[in-house]
This record gives structure tokens, sequence and C-alpha cells, in this order.
């Protein structure tokens, strides 16, 4: 842990100016092609004014008449269908009947996995230095997709969240969970059997030292490693109470960690005022996080009839993801033991979201994309084969206003306070002026750089193409 404090204090500032060289290079071409704002913190606006728009709220399944939005600071201060004084020195965009809407949420991502393969992020001499510098890229990327918010559920993303908090970088709001804490065996147990077993006295493997996984045994253990989470910023903490896919020691069908386990994880939470969500497929995984306090299940693909009315009674939170076997599918090695985990997963897919409809289970919306950086590119894509199951006013509903209802449970260890997933006037301004209706063409999302005419976050304004 010191080892990895002292590489992020050494890091830090190399980061910093490298990514100011960066966008130095970058800056010119992109403003040339796309008139893009990289870093719109270096060039704050006083006002930004939206003429002749129509308004998709991030509620309602109809858009508003053209109206006028105009946001002063971060946050929306007017919206009215009667012309709006600019303020002077107000950036003003003539909207041309275009549509404004939220900026987008993604609820399950891992920033550090999405882009860089499994045995990259294994290498010996991998370091947070090196990570930092590939993540940013990729949270920057993601902005510039219309993703203005992200939930982060495992990985070591809290020194690029503070940069792009700080304004050093551009990037989405980020809620970091940090290590995914689990059991011996576990989802996040990366560890080989010849590193077994373990002493008092054994060194940390890869994942733990880099911070993707925190193995703990028993209620001692979990108390620690999620104040550890805690300490260093986690919004929320992430569990793993079932078998995984990507992991290569624990069957889909095993349950994780006993309930006082997962309770001792929920108490640790609740005592910062937030709370825990977990990794789970099964019933029986489910339904035991359920019994020990936690809120949110992770995926749920596997769950049952039974599992889906507990969920529905108590309020549970379902952040359920499209895995399907198509061309949006995590690049498993053919006729390995993930490959084989992730077609028996899969196949339950529908029922989970059938399930969730029928019960009006408390559904979120996310990709958990890993290790193919050409998959982290397509989350409008991934968002909008929601249609499967939801109409399209419903999908992106889910991706907005319903999206940011789940991040609001990180209370106040949430970084950013004001509401989000909305067009309303009190709202954080984070939001996208689209070339096209998504009402009616959903697949607009799937062409970010053509059809995202405007990226604001923040109040402030990473691209505008109507310049």
């Amino acid at each position: 842990m010191l080892l990895s404090i002292l590489n992020l204090i050494r890091g830090k500032w190399f980061i910093v100016t490298l990514f100011l060289l960066l966008i130095g290079l970058i800056v010119p071409v992109s403003m040339a092609q796309s008139q893009t704002v990289p870093n719109a913190q270096n060039q704050p606006s006083p006002a930004v004014l939206f003429e002749n728009v129509q308004i998709f709220n991030g509620t309602s399944e109809q858009l508003s008449a053209a109206s006028n939005v105009l946001v002063v600071s971060n946050k929306i201060q007017e919206i009215s269908t009667a012309s709006i004084a600019a303020p002077s020195g107000a950036t003003r965009i003539s909207g041309g009947g275009r549509v404004l809407m939220p900026g987008l949420i993604d609820n399950h991502t891992h920033l550090v996995m999405a882009t860089s393969k499994i045995e990259d992020l294994a290498k010996p001499n991998l370091t947070l230095k090196d990570l930092n510098l590939k993540t940013q890229t990729n949270a920057t990327e993601m902005l510039m997709r219309g993703f203005t918010s992200a939930r982060d559920l495992a990985g070591p993303i809290f020194e690029v969240k503070r940069a792009i908090d700080r304004g050093d970088a551009p990037g989405p709001r980020i809620w970091a969970a940090g290590a995914m804490i689990s059991q011996t065996s576990g989802h996040a147990d990366y560890r080989s059997l010849d590193e077994l077993p373990r002493t008092p006295t054994s060194p940390l493997n890869w994942a733990e030292k880099l911070g993707f996984g925190a193995i703990a045994d028993g209620v001692d253990e979990v108390l620690r490693r999620t104040r550890e989470q805690l300490m260093q910023g986690a919004s929320q903490i992430k569990l793993a109470a079932g078998g995984g896919v990507a992991s290569d020691y624990d069957p889909l069908d095993v349950s994780e960690y006993t309930e006082a386990e997962l309770k001792a994880a929920v108490d640790a939470a609740a005592n910062w005022n937030t709370y825990v969500t977990v990794h789970a497929y099964t019933p029986t995984a489910i339904q035991t996080a359920i019994r020990a306090g936690v809120k949110c299940i992770e995926h749920g693909q596997l769950m049952d009839e039974e599992t889906a009315k507990i969920m529905a009674e108590k309020g549970i939170w379902l952040s359920l993801q499209p895995f399907l076997d198509d061309e949006d599918a995590v690049p498993f090695p053919e006729g390995s033991i993930n490959r084989a985990k992730f077609l028996q997963m899969v196949q339950g897919t529908d029922k989970a979201y059938n399930l969730a409809k029928k019960y009006s289970i408390k559904t979120a919306w996310g990709t958990d994309t890993l290790f193919d950086a050409r998959l982290a590119t397509r989350q409008g894509a991934q968002l909008a084969k929601m249609v499967r199951w939801y109409s399209p006013a419903q999908v992106l509903k889910m991706a907005t206003s319903t999206n940011a209802e789940l991040l609001a449970l990180s209370g106040p260890r949430s970084s950013y306070p004001g509401k989000l997933g909305v067009v309303e006037e009190g709202a954080l301004a984070d939001l996208l002026l689209v070339n096209g209706n998504p009402l009616e063409n959903i697949r607009l999302l799937e062409n970010p750089g053509e059809n995202f005419v405007v990226i604001m976050k923040d109040g402030k304004l990473y691209k505008n193409l109507l310049r």
C-alpha cells in the first residue's frame, strides 16, 4: 500500500504535465476538424444560452415545445418558451430545433480496465503512473461520447477522478468504488494456485497492489478493506457476492461471503452515509446480500421470479447490463472457462429484463466493458440496443434521470452536490445537443462524434460544432 501511494505521489505532477502537453498538441487539430473543446476548464463561459431547442428533460416521453435554456455558472438558471435575454458575455447557441437532453450516465464502468487486455494489466512492471495515463485517455474519450457521469465499480480510479475534479484534465464525473472486495477464490481474487496458501507474511499480488481487488476473509478483514476504500474517497462500496465470468476459480453458481461478512461492509458503509452494491448473478447470492442490507445488485442475469419479487418488495436496485453474445461480447478466448461462463450468463439476460419489467424493479443501466479498446467506444451502441426490451424514451430515461437516482444513494460521499440526469431549472448543467431526435431514432447515440453537436458538463462546453 505504501509503495502504491509513493508511486502515486511521484507520478502526480508528471501525469498532469504530460496531459497539458498532450492537450497542447491535440487541441488545434481537434478544433480545426470538429470545433471541440477538450479542456473546457481553461475556457470558462460566464453563461451559455441555448436558443430554439426541443427538450428531452430526462423524465417525460415527449419533447418540449421550442424552448430556450439559460445556463449560468454550472446550473440551469432558466427554461422558457419565450425569449431569454442573453447576459453580457454569454455564449449563444442556436439550436435550430435540435434536441437538448441531459448528459448520459453509465452506472457500471471500469475506466481502468475497459481499454487494456488483462495480460497487460498483470505485467509485473506495470505502475499506477502507466495506468493513470491510459485511464485518463479513456475518461476523456468517454466524455466526448456524451457520458458526463460514470459509476466506476472496481479499479484504481481515485487519482484520475481527482485530476478531473480539479480541472487538470477532461472527463466525466466519477463515483468511485475503488478495489472490489472479495473473499479468497472470489471474483476479485486474481492469484494463481502457486500463490497459495496465503500466510500473514505473504506479499500482495499484482491486483491488490494496484487496487483492482482487495481480498478479505472474515468480518474483521471485510471491515478493514471497506474502510480502506472509504479512506481513499470511495463513493460507494462494492463486494463480490457470487461467482464471476472474468475470474478463474469461482463457478457462477457459487455464493461468496456469509451474511455476517456482507453485513460488516454494509454497516461500515452506513457509518459513512453511503451504501454497498454487490456483484451477483444467482438467487442465493442476491438474497443473501439483500438480507445483509445491500441496496443494489450488479448484474442479476440468473435471478428467478422469487428473487425478483423480493427485490421489488424491498426496493432493491438492479444494475443490469445488456449482455448478449453479439458484437459487444467481452472477448474471452474460445474454449476458455471464462468464455463458457459468459455464455451461461448471457442466457439469462432476456429473462432478467423481463422480470425487472414485470415487477417494476428499480433498474439502472451500465456497460461493464472490459479488456477491449474497441468495445469501450460502443457505449452509445450498447445503450441503443436496449430497445430490445424498452421504448426509446424508457431507455433514455434509464440512462439519465433513473441512473442519477442511483448515484444519489452515495449521499454526502458524492463529490457533486446538485441534481443530475434532468433538464430543469436548478439542475446541474450536464447537457447534450443532438443532431436529430433520439426518441424517434435512438441509433443516433451510436455515432456521438457526428450526432452530439454540443457536449456540456458542469456548465462548461467541451464540444460545440455550432460555433
